[in-house]
């Protein structure tokens, strides 16, 4: 009975309290009632296109809409081929066809929300990633209507965790807010990435574990990830995300 005390006061601290924390702050904060009121436009985080000749990459994040941006974000990703006129955005959605492509403009706000860039990469290096996230992208098995479940996946994090595992030279996980993440494609319980040197087990997203070079220490509970980044020091707090230590 002790230790399952201390088990339970040890979840309260690291996962209830910053989630309880982040949806009070949420509950007063100023946002959009819905998506009809949300700003979509661009956030200007990117440059033109046409005044960017070199290939580039990047991951975004934002906090998603409603009370689910207390604890949750959704991410997405964005390519652009060398002297390409255009960015291309592909989103994992949760209707019509669920792996969208130019949906929104490549660095628009979610639901009013600025986003943040997880991971850049521009030259030689993404003109030589950019065929491998394509491949990626298209192999993904819930991108047909109907393919998407908002927790505890496969979700638009779903999505993008299954192409930086596809991926790994891109060297990042999503942030802990990504719930969803780390729902592994077609129920597997456990996946070592393409190069082995992260490895998952989980029981549907719901409980699981991750360790390597990029992921660090994690332990994932319904969702709510906490962990410990060792290659780039920091702690992973559930819905607040990562402190650089």
């Amino acid at each position: 009975m002790k230790l399952l005390r201390n088990v339970l006061v040890l979840f309260l601290v690291i996962y209830l309290m910053p989630a309880l924390a982040s949806a009070g702050y949420w509950y007063i904060k100023d946002r959009p009632a819905n998506w009809r009121e949300a700003n979509w436009k661009s956030a200007g985080v990117l440059p033109k296109a046409e005044d960017t000749p070199r290939a580039t990459i990047h991951i975004f994040s934002a906090a998603t809409g409603g009370m689910k941006g207390a604890v949750a974000s959704h991410a997405w990703i964005v390519t652009k081929a060398a002297n390409a006129k255009t960015y291309n955005r592909y989103d994992k959605v949760g209707w019509g066809t669920p792996v969208r492509k130019n949906g929104y403009a490549p660095d628009a706000y979610w639901y009013s929300n600025t986003p943040r860039v997880v991971v850049s990469v521009s030259g030689d290096e993404a003109a030589r990633l950019i065929p491998k996230i394509e491949k990626a992208i298209a192999a993904y098995p819930y991108s047909k209507p109907g393919g998407y479940r908002i927790w505890p996946g496969p979700n638009s994090n779903t999505f993008v965790a299954h192409v930086l595992r596809s991926v790994p030279e891109l060297g990042v996980v999503l942030p802990p807010d990504a719930v969803g993440r780390d729902y592994l494609p077609e129920g597997k319980l456990f996946a070592v990435d393409a190069d082995g040197k992260d490895v998952h087990a989980t029981l549907y997203g719901l409980l699981g574990v991750s360790a390597g070079l990029r992921s660090g220490l994690e332990l994932h509970i319904m969702g709510l990830v906490a962990g410990v980044d060792f290659s780039r020091p920091a702690i992973k707090i559930p819905a607040i995300g990562r402190i650089g230590i």
